[in-house]
């Protein structure tokens, strides 16, 4: 059952809808576009988040990623003394 909903858009909010409307959609349709996309990006962005927490609970790659940052230290030009 479609739901609805009612809200008060402050200036930033009223610029941000006819951003999203672009001349071409109803409010509706943007509200809905806005909220989908909003969800898109909260979705990868917690699994960016699981996958650090992942890497950064693995030991092997953290002796991995050790080894690669020691690697490019020494590779790195030394500063004039």
């Amino acid at each position: 059952m479609p739901r609805s909903l009612h809200v008060r858009l402050d200036d930033t909010s009223a610029a941000a809808l006819e951003v999203v409307r672009a001349g071409e959609m109803t409010d509706s349709d943007a509200v809905r576009t806005a909220l989908r996309e909003a969800a898109a990006r909260r979705r990868v962005r917690s699994a960016l988040r699981e996958e650090v927490r992942l890497v950064a609970a693995d030991e092997g790659d953290r002796k991995e990623m050790r080894i690669v940052r020691e690697q490019l230290a020494e590779l790195a030009p030394r500063s004039p003394d």
